[in-house]
């Protein structure tokens, strides 16, 4: 329930601790799990007294039971152990501190972590995480390559080793962190962000060496998973060995069965890529001296055909066709022009024989009048009227005398 305070009316310390106690304490038992990150058994205390950490969220709360509850787990319960505790969370109001009373304490086995982890991994693959149309293909030749990995580890050094060995020029951004225990996800979830907001960085590799279940468990938790699938940065998981498959496998962009398989699916051999150009370039000498003989093959025939051999042939063979042909054009012409020139001396003589001037020459003569009409009968002409009478040779003036 809310409280009514003011400025004017504030509630002192210890009753805001004594209120809170209140409310807790209403809160019941509760079954907690969590990861023992510090565990102190005094000799001859009979309260035992630990710190219960959740990794995902890096946040820790003091758990206290008698020493009957842990050394009934005592065998199987270490520093590190992940445990599931029935407690009744404790409000220590002098010190205004909360801590858990456990009643009792239950190891998290293999068996349970495995079965959890299947859950985990239906539960984002029905979420699309897991896609493979997800992926984002890794750069054929990476300049920077960021790595996150245990400090001077071995997979750091088969990392580096490795990969440089294969490209002496390429160039790593490392950064060392924890790779087991409870802080082993803040930090590795820190580092692929600082990698993944450098625009230099091409690809990114998660690397480190086989473990047990539990040690390779921070590579299963989800908001690493989570952290990975948001990079821009295509990122490569090598954890553990072949056997081993935590969740970031499914997660990242190429799963590498270990560090050295890493460096070698991220960065080509310079040697394989030498022999590879020599091939290409060999391929192609090939196939330039193929063409060319190809070509050369083609413009040899070529000139072997008679045509080329020999331009002039075919119009040394049409010229006397030519010659005949126009030979024969000139007698068709002239045979032609005989014809038509006979014709026409015919037509001439026809039409000089049946002109007036033919007529005339034969002795005929033409009466006109003064008016130039032709006279065509004697009833036209009056006596005494003078008519003009032309002949072949010319014209004089006769007078009709009755």
């Amino acid at each position: 329930m809310a409280l009514n305070t003011s400025a004017d009316a504030p509630l002192p310390v210890g009753e805001v601790s004594r209120l809170i106690g209140g409310w807790i304490d209403r809160l019941g038992a509760v079954w907690v799990e969590g990861q023992i990150t510090q565990l102190s058994r005094r000799p001859g205390a009979g309260v035992v007294f630990m710190t219960l950490r959740d990794p995902s969220y890096d946040i820790s709360v003091s758990v206290t039971c008698y020493r009957q509850v842990f050394d009934a787990v005592a065998d199987v319960v270490s520093e590190g152990a992940r445990v599931v505790v029935h407690a009744k969370p404790e409000w220590y109001a002098p010190r205004g501190q909360l801590s858990l009373r456990a009643a009792e304490i239950k190891p998290v086995g293999v068996g349970e972590l495995l079965a959890r982890l299947e859950q985990l991994k239906k539960a984002l693959a029905s979420e699309g995480l897991f896609a493979p149309e997800r992926k984002k293909a890794l750069p054929f030749l990476p300049q920077l390559i960021g790595l996150v990995c245990g400090r001077a580890s071995a997979a750091e050094r088969d990392v580096l080793e490795n990969a440089r060995h294969r490209w002496p020029a390429v160039r790593f951004e490392v950064r060392n962190v924890a790779v087991q225990g409870v802080h082993a996800v803040p930090q590795v979830i820190q580092a692929v962000k600082e990698l993944d907001a450098l625009d230099d960085v091409d690809v990114i590799i998660v690397a480190r060496g086989g473990g047990s279940v539990e040690d390779l468990l921070p590579f299963s938790d989800e908001q690493l998973v989570r952290a990975v699938v948001s990079c821009r940065t295509p990122v490569v998981s090598a954890i553990g060995h072949e056997p081993d498959n935590p969740l970031l496998d499914y997660a990242a962009d190429l799963r590498a069965s270990t560090p050295t398989d890493a460096a070698k699916k991220v960065v080509p051999d310079v040697g394989e890529e030498y022999e590879r150009v020599r091939f290409l370039q060999d391929r192609a000498r090939r196939s330039v001296l193929s063409f060319i003989e190809r070509e050369e093959r083609g413009l040899a025939h070529a000139l072997a055909r008679p045509s080329i051999e020999d331009p002039h042939r075919m119009i040394d063979e049409r010229e006397d066709q030519v010659s005949a042909l126009l030979d024969r054009a000139r007698r068709c012409l002239g045979h032609l022009l005989d014809r038509a020139d006979s014709e026409l001396s015919h037509t001439h003589a026809r039409v000089v024989g049946l002109s007036p001037a033919a007529t005339l020459r034969r002795g005929y003569a033409v009466l006109q009048k003064t008016d130039g009409h032709v006279v065509r009968a004697p009833d036209e002409v009056t006596a005494e009227e003078p008519l003009r009478a032309r002949v072949a040779e010319g014209e004089f003036t006769v007078i009709r005398a009755d």
